[in-house]
């Protein structure tokens, strides 16, 4: 049954779809069936792999409010090895109609039940804010959350609001939800700002922080735009390597082999 993690962070910018897209494709790279689950409004994992947000007929939204299975909704991309469940503008209005539905927080997990035995990993790409959708996803993370946090400052501000959120969704809807771990994006060893920022979130999360620092990038800017995973776009670049290791991680912590694949240098 697959693995199923939440991407979650209230704040935007902070690189949590550049995560979910990417840790997505290296996880397939490495022979993982992987599905990543668009469900943000602004529908940015749907379009940074090449699919119109506009086009998109049946996604996240028809799942939510239960139109139809989201098996049948699923994009499958052969070159990547990954798959999609997309998502659309109509899905601003879905967090709308579900506020009186019955057991509305549990509506994506239950959408996504039909599919668990399909993949190895199920990767839920959040929308930036701590509503009624960034709550299905919380609940839906059947193995934890991933937090992307960016070396800044402001980043700091908000891991607490987000960890009182994880704790209230524990105790009121989901005791066995938990933390997967923190990933360290936006990285300049450079600064002496971002060097603090690592060991402020160390200090506190302590071994939850993936020891990946995922610097930044001008390739892992541009990829989104043609279309492509830095994976595909710029194999070679630090960008790419960060999240290769960082899907190494994830495999290593889930006690899941390493393929020994001969990555792109």
């Amino acid at each position: 049954m697959a693995r199923v993690y939440t991407l979650a962070n209230q704040k935007g910018g902070v690189g949590k779809t550049t995560t979910a897209i990417n840790l997505g494709a290296y996880l397939a790279y490495y022979g993982q069936k992987v599905l990543l689950v668009d469900l943000d409004p602004q529908a940015n994992a749907t379009s940074c792999l090449k699919i119109d947000k506009q086009a998109v007929k049946n996604g996240t939204y028809e799942a939510l409010i239960g139109s139809g299975s989201a098996a049948g909704y699923i994009l499958h991309n052969p070159r990547l090895k990954l798959s999609l469940l997309p998502a659309s503008p109509a899905l601003a209005g879905g967090e709308v109609e579900l506020v009186n539905e019955l057991a509305r927080e549990s509506r994506l997990r239950r959408a996504l039940e039909p599919v668990l035995g399909r993949y190895d990993y199920i990767l839920i790409d959040c929308p930036p804010s701590l509503g009624l959708l960034t709550l299905n996803g919380l609940v839906a993370g059947r193995n934890g959350v991933i937090i992307p946090v960016q070396c800044e400052y402001l980043s700091l501000e908000g891991l607490g609001q987000l960890t009182n959120t994880i704790d209230r969704v524990r105790q009121a809807l989901y005791p066995e939800l938990s933390l997967r771990g923190v990933v360290l994006t936006m990285y300049d060893g450079r600064t002496n700002l971002a060097n603090d920022v690592v060991k402020e979130v160390r200090r506190y999360f302590g071994e939850k922080v993936f020891n990946t620092l995922v610097p930044r990038s001008v390739r892992l800017a541009e990829a989104p735009s043609y279309g492509q995973p830095i994976s595909v776009y710029a194999p070679s670049s630090g960008g790419a390597h960060a999240y290769a290791a960082l899907a190494q991680e994830v495999l290593a912590g889930d006690g899941m082999p390493i393929p020994a694949l001969d990555m792109q240098s």
